[in-house]
């Protein structure tokens, strides 16, 4: 195998375990988006059939996924603030704080649900020009070689170019599946953080109507 073929096989190689990255990271992110659905999907209901204070409290303890999370995450707060933490505080001033709390809540639940989108951005922007890398570095030792020979006809050139070639076609399928997922699990997110962010005001709502009952969560 000379350095020409060597340059382009790894190309290739490259770009093949880019795919499998893609793809391996497509299928994990639906599934935890699928299981996300599912486990909110459980706890909304939840929540709708009772909308008391300690009801909420019971069901965000013992509830999954990120409105789970989320919600316990402020009713632990509520339950500091009417402690110690909260002594010396006016309404607005808890509203703050709690306010602060579930967007702190928010924003690490937004950094775990992005983990892959990175991935998916950089193989969709760099994988075109890796095939195009191996291409014209193929196409440049195939005109070296017909140079040195001499010979310039259709079957001495047609086989170097045409396996360089390869090289460009391959890092396009790679980058335009990384691409579509990529946009797909974006705009997944973006409503899911919209949703989210919903819930928090909704929360946030319901926590300063019962701060007498701050006390009491569980």
């Amino acid at each position: 195998m000379n350095s020409s073929n060597f340059i382009v096989d790894l190309t290739l190689f490259i770009l093949v375990a880019l795919s499998i990255a893609t793809w391996s990271i497509t299928i994990i992110k639906v599934r935890i988006f699928r299981k996300e659905a599912a486990q909110s999907r459980a706890f909304l209901e939840t929540l709708k059939q009772d909308r008391s204070w300690q009801h909420r409290c019971i069901s965000s303890r013992d509830g999954q996924g990120d409105f789970a999370y989320l919600s316990n995450a402020g009713v632990a707060t509520c339950k500091d603030l009417s402690g110690e933490e909260g002594q010396g505080c006016d309404h607005q001033e808890l509203q703050e704080i709690l306010d602060r709390e579930l967007r702190k809540q928010l924003h690490a639940i937004i950094r775990g649900r992005e983990r892959g989108f990175a991935e998916l951005a950089s193989i969709g922007s760099t994988a075109p020009f890796i095939g195009l890398f191996g291409t014209v570095w193929g196409i440049m030792n195939a005109l070296k070689t017909i140079t040195a020979t001499g010979q310039a006809s259709i079957d001495v050139v047609a086989g170097p170019i045409g396996e360089a070639l390869i090289a460009t076609a391959v890092g396009i399928a790679t980058a335009i599946p990384a691409v579509l997922m990529y946009n797909y699990f974006l705009r997944q997110q973006r409503v899911h953080v919209s949703e989210l962010d919903g819930f928090s005001e909704d929360f946030l709502r319901q926590a300063m109507r019962n701060q007498k009952q701050w006390g009491d969560s569980c």
